[in-house]
């Protein structure tokens, strides 16, 4: 692959360490040639690599075998996952897992990328849909279009939603922005 396709989310392997993207740019600066600028993030120290590569230049992306998990109870440190084909399972620590365990209900499913069998990132729907546990009452006749208050969920995550949002009812989140999508009727 050449480095103009670089992409937010790939997993690349650089000088022999995996990294996972955080931000990628291509730049074309008048007439100079173009190079792509890249953000990553090391898989395994963690910490953040910054680099410029030539537009053309070889970059390696690495094979990652997706296996879908179903989520199965947090072990102390450690979140376990079940392979839905073989039923074996892995133990992700919360340095790998992190916030996105927040978007993420028991006996629910994900991806989680694996590297020479070693899991190396959890992939998440792009939405999903929780129950809210504690919100302020909604007033009726309130349907201003930009109000909203402060509601949490049954993963502990906490969304900004509209005033007729009730305890009790399912809401649609988006993984990626952490931001309510729509009411689910049950």
């Amino acid at each position: 692959m050449i480095a103009k396709d670089i992409r937010k989310g790939m997993i690349l392997m650089i000088e022999g360490e995996l990294y996972q993207v955080l931000d990628a740019q291509h730049i074309t600066p008048g007439n100079w040639r173009g190079y792509s600028q890249i953000k990553a993030r090391n898989l395994k120290k963690g910490n953040l690599f910054q680099n410029r590569f030539r537009s053309t230049e070889d970059v390696e992306q690495a094979f990652l075998d997706m296996r879908e998990m179903e989520y199965l109870y947090q072990d102390g440190e450690g979140f376990v996952f079940m392979d839905v084909e073989n039923y074996e399972q892995i133990t992700l620590g919360k340095e790998m897992v992190g916030e996105q365990m927040l978007y993420v209900t028991l006996n629910s499913r994900v991806k989680v990328a694996l590297h020479d069998g070693t899991p190396i990132t959890v992939e998440l729907p792009s939405a999903v849909t929780l129950r809210v546990t504690e919100t302020e009452p909604g007033f009726r006749g309130n349907t201003a279009t930009n109000v909203t208050k402060p509601a949490k969920l049954e993963t502990g995550l906490e969304v900004k939603v509209p005033p007729f949002i009730e305890i009790g009812q399912k809401v649609k989140v988006d993984t990626r922005t952490g931001e309510f999508l729509e009411r689910v009727s049950e």
